[in-house]
């Protein structure tokens, strides 16, 4: 099993920045992938970033791509986001997820944390 917590949500102002945290605990050995949702009010929740624990390999959704950084420290087992530039379409809760190598590709949910930019 594997455990998340998402911390650094809050409020900004457009164009401001923040942060978020996901912290891994548990059987994190067996994880290799690291994600970032969200999913704003009304909506589906949608991917946002990835990373690879093994070489770092990066993706980031269109509507996020320079803007957005994510980022993991191993010896730590946590994922960041830095997001800069943020607009109010970036309202949302900010979920992060670990993928397993188990099944398949068995998947692990933070509980998410509330990013609300204002303007």
């Amino acid at each position: 099993q594997v455990q998340l917590v998402e911390s650094g949500g809050g409020l900004v102002q457009a164009g401001g920045s923040l942060r978020l945290s996901c912290a891994a605990s548990g059987r994190t050995f067996s994880t290799y992938t690291m994600d970032w949702f969200r999913q704003a009010p009304g909506k589906e929740r949608e991917f946002v970033a990835g990373i690879r624990w093994s070489g770092g390999s990066t993706y980031y959704a269109e509507s996020v791509k320079g803007r957005f950084t994510i980022s993991g420290d191993n010896a730590k087992n946590t994922v960041y986001l830095q997001m800069n530039s943020l607009k109010s379409e970036d309202t949302a809760v900010y979920y992060c997820r670990a993928t397993a190598a188990l099944h398949g590709g068995l998947y692990y949910w933070g509980q998410g944390t509330q990013v609300t930019v204002s303007s």
